[in-house]
């Protein structure tokens, strides 16, 4: 069901379809509107417009155009701003302060001032600025003009495109993508939160290391004790004395978040509260697309995987005899793997329901891909040159982020528990790589390692999660119902209260309900996965093999999908969907519950092939209503009117 605010914006749609355009308009001129633009989140509101496109609720030409006028007329403005106060804008706050906004732009537009203006129309960090600087430039207006309506126009179809593609699809996707698209989204939050975290800490600290260095040098001086310490770790005149002091500050602020952490379990005695709203909210996005995605991710934290890309790196050292390098990171992995254990041991915290045995405080897979990515980076990172040493530091992040969330979302830790693990593999990576930095060796040719490290790790990866991904799905399967219902309560009133009531209730045996439907026609559909996605773009695939999109309940994938085609042609059939009901009998029978629906198949823009649901029958089959006679009493159903 659509929420209030949907149904009353599309009801406002509908009786203001001009107006809707305007409010397209504002959009796309506030986004290209120099300075305003680089606050306005113009992407997933041109996304949510076309949606509405795709809906029928807008008029596609119209709302481009629209996007279209208002790109062009915003750019129009920041070039006349450009023109108008020249380098004399580079005094005027934002820019006096910052101005790195008007350089990034300025080093594009010297490359090629046409590309730029294309190019900036796609690229939200610029895209404001550019248009400013072609105007800065002198750039003849006739010339701008041109190259600027060809941009905005080919940038309002692009980004209006997603969401018209979605709208299109909205009815045969709404149940399986606003789950599996938020999950998506989640991922990719963390991702790019992650990604900046990293790249900006390393920026920064690049700009403010002499300045770092002064200071913890004169602190060292008027605190004796202490200080040697320091000097000893950052002496100036050794070139490790910089990266040594990166390496420090991190260990200072991973510790004292460790410390934070751990005071705050201790002090709840247990999870904390983000720990229950997180776990409900993954939960709740449970879907069965996202789910293997999610299982495949999982498995890169696994030892197969982890160990391959240590194993291999390990006998590279050792055969070009990096004894000291063998050594340390030896001995990060297995005190790390030790410490870790140990803690997981020690340390006793309520489980998440889905989690097993042997899932505990903190994540062992976070952890050691923590150590085991993260020693490699400090041990390669010392031999790139200049900005290339953030690479393996960004690498590190991407792989705990990919291994962390997907744990999260599968139910197998509390946030805190990857959280820890993160911390915990940090700090002991921090110290035993300021160890190793400090006895630095000659420097040898890095490329090798890194292919033998990452290639390793990308071949047992891929050859490992496609074995593992069945098993992890079956260990995180959702939690049985708790909650039981007397056999004579469901046969008078059946399971649903307060909710959409299912349109068939079936207690029994499910592999006899299976025999019964086959035998009357009825197919069953293998669960799909992504491999199966490629049949839904190619043309030439007979409706027969195109796949009904799965749909979960409460986070339970369908146990049995059956689909029969109607009569008429092969263009409609009509689908069973049927999953472990929510709820349990008391008398321990199996209780099912099952959705009949019609379904048509329908090309959407030419790229795709679904099946999209038709208004809701009146009645249900015959042949479904006549199950519990046909099973000679084996099975009882409680069926509920449209």
């Amino acid at each position: 069901m659509h929420g209030a605010w949907f149904d009353n914006l599309l009801a406002w749609i509908g009786a203001h379809p001009v107006a809707a355009g305007a409010l397209v308009f504002l959009i796309a001129f506030s986004d290209a509107l120099i300075i305003l633009g680089t606050i306005v989140p113009a992407l997933p509101l041109l996304i949510g417009i076309g949606i509405l496109i795709g809906m029928g609720e807008l008029s596609g030409p119209y709302a481009v155009l629209c996007a279209a006028a208002g790109a062009f007329c915003g750019d129009g403005l920041s070039y006349w701003v450009g023109r108008r106060w020249g380098d004399g804008l580079r005094g005027v706050w934002p820019f006096r302060r910052y101005p790195g906004l008007l350089e990034r732009g300025e080093v594009l537009f010297r490359r090629n001032a046409n590309k730029s203006l294309l190019i900036a129309r796609y690229v939200g960090a610029i895209r404001p600025f550019v248009p400013a600087i072609a105007g800065m430039a002198r750039m003849p207006a006739l010339r701008y003009a041109r190259i600027s309506v060809f941009a905005s126009l080919s940038w309002a179809v692009l980004f209006l495109l997603p969401g018209w593609a979605l709208g299109e699809a909205y009815d045969a996707v709404a149940a399986v993508a606003d789950k599996l698209a938020l999950a998506l989204l989640g991922l990719a939050a963390v991702l790019a939160l992650v990604w900046a975290l990293v790249l900006y800490t390393w920026r920064w600290f690049a700009r403010n290391a002499d300045g770092l260095l002064a200071r913890a040098l004169r602190w060292s001086q008027t605190h004796p004790r202490l200080g040697r310490v320091v000097r000893s770790v950052i002496d100036p005149s050794r070139r490790e004395s910089v990266s040594l002091l990166l390496l420090a500050c991190c260990l200072f602020a991973f510790a004292w978040a460790w410390a934070w952490l751990s005071g705050s379990l201790l002090a709840s005695g247990g999870p904390l509260r983000i720990d229950h709203v997180v776990f409900e909210f993954m939960h709740a996005l449970r879907n069965p697309l996202a789910d293997r995605t999610m299982a495949t991710l999982a498995t890169l934290g696994s030892a197969p995987v982890l160990g391959s890309a240590f194993a291999g790196s390990m006998l590279w050292l050792l055969w070009r005899r990096r004894w000291k390098a063998a050594l340390h990171w030896g001995l990060a992995v297995a005190v790390g793997l030790g410490l870790t254990a140990a803690l997981a041991a020690v340390v006793h915290m309520p489980r998440p329901p889905t989690a097993t045995a042997g899932f505990g405080f903190p994540s062992i897979a976070v952890t050691m891909t923590t150590v085991v990515f993260g020693f490699f980076a400090v041990l390669i990172a010392r031999e790139l040159p200049g900005r290339q040493r953030v690479w393996p530091y960004l690498l590190t992040g991407v792989a705990t982020a990919l291994v962390g969330f997907a744990r999260l979302y599968l139910g197998a830790h509390w946030l805190s528990d990857i959280i820890g693990g993160v911390l915990l593999g940090a700090i002991w990576v921090l110290l035993i790589g300021i160890a190793y930095r400090r006895h630095s060796e000659r420097s040898f040719w890095m490329p090798p390692l890194g292919w033998v490290f990452y290639g390793s790790f990308l071949l047992a990866a891929f050859w490992y999660a496609p074995r593992a991904t069945p098993g992890v799905l079956a260990t995180f399967e959702p939690v049985e119902p708790e909650r039981a219902l007397a056999d004579a309560q469901w046969r008078a009133q059946g399971v649903e209260q307060g909710r959409r009531p299912f349109d068939l209730e079936i207690a029994g045996d499910p592999t006899l309900l299976r025999r019964l439907l086959e035998a009357r026609g009825w197919q069953v559909q293998a669960p799909m996965d992504w491999a199966a996605a490629p049949e839904l773009l190619d043309e030439d695939t007979p409706p027969a093999q195109r796949p009904v999109l799965p749909v979960a309940l409460e986070a339970r994938p369908e146990r049995l999908l059956l689909r029969r085609v109607l009569p008429g042609g092969s263009g409609r059939i009509e689908i069973l969907r049927v999953w472990p009901a929510p709820v349990q009998l008391e008398s321990g029978v199996p209780l099912w519950a099952a959705r009949y629906e019609t379904l048509h198949l329908r090309r959407l823009l030419r790229l795709v092939s679904l099946w999209m649901p038709e208004p809701p029958a009146h009645a249900l089959p015959a042949d479904l209503m006549e199950l519990p006679a046909a099973s000679g009493g084996r099975l009882e159903t409680v069926a509920h009117p449209r």
